[in-house]
């Protein structure tokens, strides 16, 4: 056991990471800190903690720590390590997180105006992120009917014939191939200038436009401008009017409950607000720099300055996400004002969304966490089973045999664990020597010292397998043989039968109940995934046993085929450009088609 008060003895008063172990050696926790010693002795002294803060340590049985050359490193290696590790008790944005922005490529000769969720270095203008309450279409579609700008990415090296946009008077039309680069990027620079809050010569053309087309008593099309203004005017009245219309701000702000926190973005562009957003995390967030830090790494800033409630580490955030920004953006730390006027109403946001979301996460707590310590209970295990793996067979008639591995960590599907496995030994219809060949390669990968894929190398607390004692039999054999040591149980589908090894005597539990349920998810889960691979492989043989029947085709050019086009289907509706780009020889190409046509 770890003193882990004396080991602090030998933490450096210099900034760094630490990270957090619990008794199985995985990393829990990651932090930063300005100087390490200091801010590890805070977690083990006696003065009172957050209760999530509590929660965490009492699974610390170890730390360890890199030192950084500074603040700034210490963020950004803060940051990579959450990334590298996910511990449970941080902070994590998720990766299906991201947001519209408007985007206009200034060097192009002709810009068009598009949506993107990506930004890039590529030097275009960016304008954004559009969050909830200001929808990203009406802006696109206010800009298509105040300005004269292409919305289409077709290529204009050679004069073509315009589309019905240049018919309405929406598009100068560069692609009919008569209108200068400098009448058309005036027409631009008037989209950016509204985008950056000058609104008033849209509201104008708008306005214009409506009561020519009232005139000419074509009222329909004169509603549609009319309907378009009502659009400007919502935005409008998102003006902040204290705040000067070149100012682009985000605002965070944080609410916690002591269970949960809630994370508010609040986003202001050209004096406008253009949008609020929160996340909720039941992470730590001891501070908010690292979350702002992990946002901006994954959504390039475009902000001119960040405002947050509180900030130790100002100066070194301020760093780091200039240098993803490659200019100059401020912290600020508001103590009154209007910039203290938006913190209170992110703060309130974020309070909102907290209490909202509280319901909803309780159950899902009781679905998940409870679940497993329910689960615990019933095993009558010593020990929270936090990882549980399950693992299934899939085949049709012995061939293409497949199985698979899926993972639930805290109740909770962990995808990037799942795993994939092609049976090798064995011949024929045997799901019970396949079970046990499996095992044999997982218990294997646990125990080998130099495996370094994350999921292979982690002991799993309990393993699920679908079936009864003789799939438990099978794959006792194999943790045996190989010298492993790992709790298993299984569940049957027909009468929901749970056996642990051992022990003939089955566990019944009503339907209803949560660790029962949790288990079948983890069943269907690890059906379903082992199920789409083997149709993957079937379908993979069965379109390359196709392509070998055409005289001249073997198996590389097999193998190509179907790596290129997928299927026999979008062979059979490939031209023979197609086939020649994928690498395929013009005679050969010409045999396919011919032969494919035939069928």
């Amino acid at each position: 056991m770890v003193d882990l008060k004396a080991k602090l003895n030998d933490v450096p008063a210099k900034p760094g990471v630490y990270m957090m172990l619990d008794e199985q050696s995985n990393v829990i926790y990651v932090g930063k800190a300005k100087v390490l010693v200091n801010r590890l002795r805070q977690y083990f002294n006696n003065s009172s903690k957050p209760e999530k803060v509590m929660a965490m340590l009492e699974h610390v049985v170890d730390f360890r720590y890199i030192i950084c050359q500074s603040e700034v490193d210490a963020l950004v290696a803060e940051n990579n390590l959450i990334k590298q590790y996910k511990p449970h008790y941080n902070i994590l944005l998720k990766d299906d997180k991201s947001y519209p922005y408007i985007k206009i490529n200034v060097k192009e000769k002709y810009p068009s105006i598009t949506f993107t969720r990506t930004l890039k270095n590529d030097g275009a203008k960016y304008f954004g992120p559009y969050m909830v309450s200001v929808n990203i279409r009406d802006i696109f579609e206010l800009i298509h009917t105040a300005f004269r700008v292409r919305d289409c990415s077709r290529s204009l090296d050679k004069p073509t014939r315009p589309c019905l946009n240049y018919h309405l008077g929406k598009c100068l039309a560069p692609c009919k191939g008569d209108v200068s680069e400098e009448e058309y990027k005036a027409e631009v620079e008037k989209v950016i200038s509204f985008l950056k809050g000058n609104d008033k010569e849209v509201e104008a053309l708008l306005k214009q436009k409506m009561e020519a087309f009232a005139k000419d008593e074509n009222y329909e099309v004169a509603m549609v401008y009319r309907d378009k203004l009502k659009v400007l005017e919502k935005l409008i009245r998102k003006q902040v009017s204290a705040i000067p219309k070149d100012y682009n701000i985000d605002i965070f702000a944080q609410e916690s409950n002591g269970i949960m926190t809630s994370v508010n973005l609040m986003v202001i562009r050209g004096g406008k607000f253009v949008g609020s957003d929160s996340f909720i995390t039941d992470g730590i967030i001891e501070s908010l720099s690292q979350y702002v830090y992990a946002f901006y790494e994954k959504n390039k800033p475009i902000c001119d300055e960040v405002v947050m409630k509180e900030c130790e580490d100002k100066e070194s955030l301020s760093s780091s996400i200039s240098k993803l920004a490659g200019r100059k953006i401020n912290v600020s730390i508001p103590e009154k004002g209007i910039r203290k006027q938006l913190l209170d109403l992110a703060t309130s946001n974020a309070k909102e969304s907290l209490d909202k979301y509280g319901d909803i996460e309780e159950r899902k707590k009781i679905r998940t966490v409870g679940a497993v310590q329910q689960l615990q209970n019933i095993l009558n295990l010593n020990y929270t089973p936090n990882r549980i793996e399950c693992y299934d067979i899939s085949h049709i008639s012995g061939t293409d045999m497949v199985a698979s591995m899926v993972v639930f960590e805290y109740g909770e599907p962990k995808k990037t664990h799942y795993r994939r496995f092609r049976l090798k030994t064995v011949e024929g219809n045997n799901d019970f020597a396949s079970m046990k060949e499996i095992l044999t390669r997982r218990f294997k990968r646990m125990l080998d010292s130099k495996e370094t894929d994350e999921s292979f190398k982690t002991t799993p607390d309990l393993i699920l397998l679908d079936g009864g004692l003789i799939q438990l039999k099978f794959a006792q054999e194999a943790m045996e043989e190989v010298g492993a040591n790992v709790e298993m149980i299984g569940l049957t589908k027909k009468d929901e039968e749970i056996y642990m090894l051992n022990d003939e005597d089955p566990i019944l539990l009503p339907l209803d109940n949560i660790a029962l349920q949790l288990l079948q998810r983890l069943r269907d889960e690890s059906h379903r995934f082992a199920i789409s691979y083997h149709r993957s492989l079937h379908s993979k043989r069965m379109s390359e046993s196709v392509f070998k029947e055409i005289k001249g085709v073997g198996d590389k050019t097999a193998q190509l085929l179907y790596k290129e086009f997928g299927s026999l289907e979008n062979v059979k509706n490939a031209s023979e450009e197609d086939l020649i780009k994928a690498g395929i020889g013009k005679k050969t190409a010409q045999i396919i088609i011919d032969y494919l046509s035939q069928k």
